[in-house]
C-alpha cells in the first residue's frame, strides 16, 4: 500500500554553497499541485524545479537546469519513497560553484528524498461510494451504524417510501456495513449497486 503525506514537509540541503530547499505537499489533483508550485516558488531563486505523482498522472520540470537533472530525480525520489498524491518543489539558490550533471541529480534527488524520508506518512485508503435506501423507521438504525465503519454521508433524499442515503467509506468496510445493516433491520435496507471506488 502506498502512502501520502500527513502534513507538508521541508528539508534544506547545502552543496558547494548552493542551497536546495525541498518542500513537499499532499495533493489530490494536478491543479492542486500546480497551485502549490505557484505559491511556493521563489522568483528570486536561480531555479524552482518540481515533480508530482497522482496515481498514473505525473509531471516534472527542470526549470532551466540541464534536461533530466532536476525534475526526474525529484519524481524518482517520490516513487522511491513509496508516495502517491504528493507534489515536491526543490528551489535552488546558486552558490557560485557549478555541480555538473551528476552533482545536480544527486542534489535535487537527495533533497527531495530526505524531505520525504523524514516527513509524516499517512496510508492511502481506497474509498468507495455506496447508495442505500431504507424505510423511515430504519433511518435511526442506519445513521447509528455509520460511525463504526468510518462512513461519511455525502447526501440524503426522501420520498414516500423512506430515505435514500449516499455514503463514502473505506472500500474494505463496505461488506461489513452491509452485513450490520442487514442484521439490524431484518434485511430491509436496499443497496443500489456494489461498492465501486478508487484511492482516497
Amino acid at each position: 500500500m502506498t502512502d501520502t503525506l500527513a502534513a507538508p514537509a521541508s528539508h534544506l540541503l547545502e552543496v558547494k554553497h548552493s542551497r536546495f530547499l525541498a518542500q513537499a505537499m499532499p495533493v489530490d489533483t494536478p491543479d492542486a499541485a500546480l497551485a502549490f508550485f505557484a505559491r511556493a516558488c521563489d522568483p528570486d531563486a536561480t531555479h524552482n524545479c518540481w515533480a508530482y505523482r497522482i496515481g498514473q498522472d505525473y509531471r516534472s520540470s527542470d526549470d532551466g537546469e540541464p534536461a533530466g537533472t532536476a525534475g526526474r530525480p525529484i519524481l524518482a525520489a517520490i516513487d522511491g519513497q513509496g508516495y502517491d498524491r504528493v507534489a515536491v518543489l526543490v528551489t535552488r539558490w546558486f552558490g557560485g560553484i557549478k555541480l555538473g550533471a551528476g552533482g545536480l541529480v544527486r542534489a535535487y534527488g537527495g533533497a527531495a528524498a530526505e524531505c520525504l524520508r523524514t516527513a509524516q506518512r499517512q496510508p492511502l485508503v481506497a474509498m468507495a461510494e455506496l447508495e442505500l435506501a431504507c424505510a423511515f423507521e430504519d433511518l435511526g438504525t442506519v445513521h447509528a451504524a455509520l460511525p463504526a465503519f468510518a462512513a461519511e454521508k455525502t447526501g440524503e433524499t426522501f420520498d414516500a417510501d423512506g430515505a435514500r442515503l449516499y455514503l463514502r467509506l473505506p472500500a474494505e468496510q463496505c461488506q461489513p456495513l452491509r452485513l450490520r445493516l442487514r442484521d439490524a433491520t431484518r434485511d430491509r435496507v436496499r443497496f443500489a449497486d456494489p461498492c465501486a471506488g478508487g484511492a482516497a
